[in-house]
């Protein structure tokens, strides 16, 4: 896929980068020239440009895009100007990144086809850290339901999913179970990997030190990872 990323700042050059190691065309767009000679070799292509200016933007390959991406912070004016004449220029898929209440209400009302908010969602997954034990990620998918992944809990080492009973007793789906092996690396040296289980069935057995991927409501999650709570 291709894709146009305007903003090379800690959020836009990493986006840039993995995208990019990932195999595909990114062109990563900012208007420090430092910058773009930074990440020069770890994205596509870099250049340097001011995309506030709709002369200048016109200049890129827009229509052949699959995605355009602005990723501007601080820069509330720039942003904002950035993704209006994108949406005029009517790429493929528009996203944008908000840092605000404010920037998302504005950047919202352009239309743009998804908004991201990275310090949200970085802030949102470390207070579930802490609050919840044992959950090392999560995703709100709507103000009451999230995805996380977190610790079995030790009371359910050797049961089965079945045996546990996850929907009828927690109202809580079990979507995978990721558990560490024992591989060897390229040298031959032991290693532990990660391996999801795909979709476990009921006769999955869990395994202590397992990490449950689960989807249901905050309260009910609570409830399942209070270990105080059976």
């Amino acid at each position: 896929m291709k894709f146009i990323v305007i903003g090379l700042g800690n959020f836009g050059s990493a986006l840039s980068a993995r995208l990019t190691s990932m195999g595909h065309e990114v062109i990563g767009i900012d208007g420090n020239r430092q910058k773009t000679e930074i990440f020069k070799d770890v994205i596509t292509q870099t250049i340097c440009l001011d995309c506030t200016n709709e002369q200048a933007l016109s200049t890129l390959p827009l229509k052949e895009c699959d995605y355009a991406i602005v990723t501007i912070g601080e820069d509330f004016g720039a942003s904002v100007m950035t993704t209006a004449l994108l949406k005029q220029a009517g790429v493929k898929k528009l996203v944008s990144r908000a840092i605000s209440p404010l920037h998302y209400k504005v950047i919202e009302t352009l239309g743009v086809d998804l908004i991201l908010q990275p310090e949200y969602e970085a802030a949102s997954r470390f207070a579930d850290s802490v609050l919840f034990s044992g959950v090392s990620n999560s995703f709100d998918v709507t103000d009451e339901y999230k995805i996380i992944e977190a610790r079995l809990p030790d009371r359910y080492d050797g049961l089965t999913l079945s045996e546990v009973d996850f929907t009828g007793r927690h109202s809580l789906l079990v979507l995978t179970i990721i558990r560490k092996e024992e591989s060897k690396s390229v040298f031959g040296q032991a290693q532990k990997t990660r391996k999801s289980l795909g979709l476990p069935a009921a006769s999955q057995k869990l395994k202590k030190d397992d990490q449950i991927v689960l989807f249901g409501k905050l309260k009910d999650i609570e409830g399942l990872l209070d270990t105080d709570s059976e």
